[in-house]
């Protein structure tokens, strides 16, 4: 029996969004906020937190987001945390969206798409975030993988940090920033979706504290596909700041929060508390 395709990333993410909000929570364990709920800065203090926060959350939120570098400071051990965590959010209806922000050439990025968007693989994920700085024709083996498997990637477009200007905001030869000429590229893979009236699964990263950053450089978001947008909370940006960020495209926005969330725990009850306010909030500004 063959088995059947699996439903894109976009279709799947614009339907757990009208389910459960559009919200992303990260799950980012800090060794400040490991030390704010009370646990140590190791492989029990991060298993600790991680369950705490996908037993909360996973059946609750649209996507989790966990950031790996903090798992992998603790070596193989912390990598069968995330593993765990992986697998849990799933099953409970969570998207996961990988937060390794991976970028290389040909055989390694490939490498590094199979690890994350090989349905086999322990780390299999809904989406991933990728780097284009290597070209964005570089990114082409995580690409092909995220069409085969039904998942999605994310690529890094106009970030909220100041040292992301130098790159995202220079000048190509054409009179283009590169921000918008990888906006333009995630809109050509997003076409077919489009066509068909779906929502795209290859989305970008646009910080939701840089205004209108993207307007003054050229840079359309409208791309037919989702915008993560990190910065709300802890950054200092708010739900009422996203409709001047994305202007019409505001729908498609993915806001991702993690301090803004995790500081309310370990306490399981304010964790979904504080997730439902914002996603709330969110809601009635993209409408």
């Amino acid at each position: 029996m063959t088995t059947p395709a699996p439903a894109p990333f976009g279709t799947r993410l614009r339907a757990a969004m009208d389910a459960r909000g559009p919200l992303c929570v990260g799950i980012d364990p800090h060794p400040s906020l490991l030390a704010d709920w009370g646990l140590g800065d190791d492989v029990a203090g991060l298993e600790r937190f991680t369950r705490t926060v996908v037993d909360a959350l996973a059946g609750r939120v649209a996507v989790l987001k966990p950031q790996s570098a903090f798992f992998e400071r603790f070596g193989s051990r912390g990598i069968a945390v995330l593993e765990r965590a992986v697998a849990d959010a799933r099953a409970a209806g969570a998207l996961v969206l990988m937060d390794a922000k991976r970028g290389d050439i040909g055989s390694t990025m490939a490498a590094y798409a199979s690890a994350y968007l090989d349905p086999a693989g322990p780390l299999f994920s809904d989406a991933v975030t990728v780097s284009p700085y290597l070209g964005f024709g570089s990114l082409r083996p995580a690409l092909d993988a995220a069409r085969a498997a039904g998942a999605g990637v994310f690529a890094l477009a106009l970030t909220s940090n100041p040292e992301g200007a130098e790159v995202q905001h220079a000048v190509r030869p054409d009179g283009t920033t590169v921000a918008a000429s990888v906006l333009t590229a995630l809109k050509a893979e997003n076409a077919a979706e489009a066509a068909e009236g779906r929502l795209g699964s290859y989305g970008a990263v646009v910080g939701a504290t840089l205004g209108g950053t993207a307007h003054r450089l050229g840079a359309d978001l409208a791309i037919d596909g989702p915008l993560l947008a990190p910065g709300i909370g802890a950054q200092g940006a708010t739900p009422a700041d996203l409709p001047a960020v994305f202007g019409a495209a505001v729908r498609n926005v993915v806001p991702s929060v993690s301090r803004g969330v995790l500081r309310h725990g370990p306490d399981a009850a304010s964790l979904v508390a504080a997730a439902s306010r914002m996603a709330d909030e969110v809601r009635a500004v993209a409408e």
